[in-house]
């Protein structure tokens, strides 16, 4: 059974309304070629403005098709009856589950492939606008902050509206924000990249929370893993191909209207993207969420209502008035509290100590030939580890798993710390500190994600997953203006300033964390109630 959207002309006209708003900014955009495609300071021609108006009606319009009726979202976010479930967890990966992996990995690989453009953009967009890198970084900053805001927002949106119109809502705004491609003003592209980073952050943890309450228990810890791993690496890659084949004879403008037709393609998949069985039963949409299940677990997979005794499913209880503040009560707490720390601690090392790492390596001796060779090496055997994150995560532990990694990612930092206090300036070591941080590091965010994804009860497992990625962005916030403080100029502070958290998350974790791997959600709810 297909599931189709709640007021499908109006969903198709918004989107076809922002993709005219898009398309008719494009004349302008063909006709500055002779200039290298040179439209800073040209003023907008009456179609471009007429655009810049459909853009946002077309979005609103597409959200209006994408909203539930209110008494939908009056049962989803209230107190209801308990659900019993019988899910065919033990069931095998079939064709379906695997279509749901390949769409949901173009759709991270097209998430991660916008912010990572920000990079291969920023230099042109600073001649052509005729400012400095600095001013061109507020750039990165604002879609930074939109992916915060976007993972707290789209998480939300996530538990109300659905899984499936949240993504496609994300792409929807792809869509829109490539007219950065033909803004003759800075301060237009620092307002469309907060709404392209929106899109990107809440993109995200509604994947994982897709795929987390789709995909069969024994297979679900490994393939959130994989699929993040994945993902990154293919949209970092889709983004420097595509700088180096567009921009020398396109301009960096080119890599921003990509935003059309990869945000068209992930609407245009919509087929491909089920709705969460879970999300449909919590909404009272049973015959759906049954035909869903069917779908993905065949006839023997369904929902049971009345079971009763040890033969009956696990139980997952509704709450009333599920709310955000509800993850920091009860026995949610100590895990939100530990993610929203390490997540924290994850950004001021990704966004803050890494950025001036080579700097830094510069002031213990290297030459910066040597520092970037260093660092080029270092995340090339850094690379199989992903490898045994995927390994650690699906046959040791999920939460230890991720404890382990903050804990590799606090000592690689004080060996950093050792390095600068003691003198060492042995090359061995500062590789294999370097390393060991990439490693760990990058076992953190594909651990730290996917266990948000699984911890939290069906009413609030978009909400959780959304805001503990929100918290590594606002990590990432934090450290870039520690960095601009000067606290990343010195190994041993910095190193201090991020331990210190990642240490205390790392213990409340491996004390209160409860174990995912294998285990079926709602019994992951059951042993939080129990406890």
């Amino acid at each position: 059974m297909h599931i189709v959207f709640h007021h499908p002309l109006a969903f198709w006209l918004g989107c076809l309304a922002v993709a005219a708003g898009v398309c008719l900014h494009l004349p302008m955009y063909v006709m500055a070629a002779p200039t290298h495609f040179h439209l800073a300071g040209m003023p907008m021609d009456l179609p471009m403005e007429i655009g810049m108006l459909l853009i946002p009606c077309g979005v609103l319009l597409a959200a209006w098709g994408l909203m539930p009726r209110l008494a939908q979202v009056r049962l989803t976010t209230s107190g209801g009856e308990h659900l019993h479930w019988h899910v065919a967890d033990r069931a095998a990966l079939n064709r379906e589950h695997w279509k749901l992996v390949m769409v949901l990995a173009i759709a991270l690989t097209i998430d991660v492939m916008k912010p990572a453009s920000i990079a291969f953009v920023m230099p042109g967009m600073a001649r052509e606008y005729g400012i400095g890198m600095s001013r061109a970084g507020y750039l990165a900053l604002s879609a930074l902050v939109g992916t915060a805001v976007g993972s707290v927002v789209w998480g939300r949106l996530a538990d109300v509206f659905g899984r499936r119109a949240a993504i496609l809502l994300s792409a929807l705004l792809f869509m829109g924000t490539a007219i950065c491609g033909t803004m003759p003003a800075f301060r237009w592209n620092l307002v469309m990249c907060f709404m392209m980073g929106a899109a990107a952050g809440g993109m995200l943890p509604i994947a994982f929370t897709l795929m987390a309450e789709t995909v069969p228990a024994r297979h679900r810890g490994w393939l959130l893993v994989a699929l993040g791993g994945l993902g990154t690496s293919a949209g970092y890659l889709a983004a420097s191909g595509a700088a180096t084949l567009l921009e020398p004879e396109f301009s960096w403008r080119a890599l921003w209207l990509l935003n059309l037709p990869t945000g068209a393609l992930i609407v245009l998949r919509n087929r491909q993207i089920p709705e969460s069985p879970r999300f449909l039963a919590n909404a009272g949409r049973e015959d759906q969420a049954r035909a869903v299940l069917m779908r993905f677990a065949g006839p023997g997979g369904g929902l049971v209502e009345g079971a009763a005794g040890e033969d009956a499913s696990i139980l997952e209880v509704h709450r009333p008035r599920a709310a955000m503040r509800d993850m920091l009560r009860g026995r949610h707490a100590r895990i939100t509290v530990a993610l929203m720390v390490c997540g924290l601690a994850w950004g001021l090392v990704n966004f803050g100590f890494l950025l001036w790492l080579p700097a830094n390596l510069h002031k213990l001796g290297l030459d910066a030939h040597a520092a970037s060779a260093l660092m080029a090496r270092s995340a090339l055997f850094a690379v199989p580890g992903t490898a045994v994150v995927v390994w650690l995560y699906q046959r040791w532990s999920s939460f230890k798993s991720l404890a382990l990694f903050m804990a590799l990612t606090v000592i690689a930092l004080l060996v950093f710390a050792a390095i600068e206090l003691g003198g060492f300036h042995a090359r061995m070591l500062t590789i294999g500190a370097t390393v060991t941080l990439l490693v760990a590091i990058s076992g953190v965010i594909a651990t730290m994600i996917p266990y948000a994804a699984e911890i939290y009860p069906v009413h609030l497992r978009g909400t959780g997953s959304g805001l503990i990625a929100a918290g590594s962005k606002a990590g990432g916030i934090l450290g870039a203006v520690l960095g601009v403080a000067g606290v990343f100029d010195s190994f041993s502070v910095s190193a201090l300033v991020i331990a210190l958290p990642m240490s205390l998350a790392g213990v409340m974790l491996w004390r209160g964390g409860v174990e995912s791997s294998g285990v079926e959600l709602e019994s992951i709810q059951k042993v939080l109630l129990d406890r």
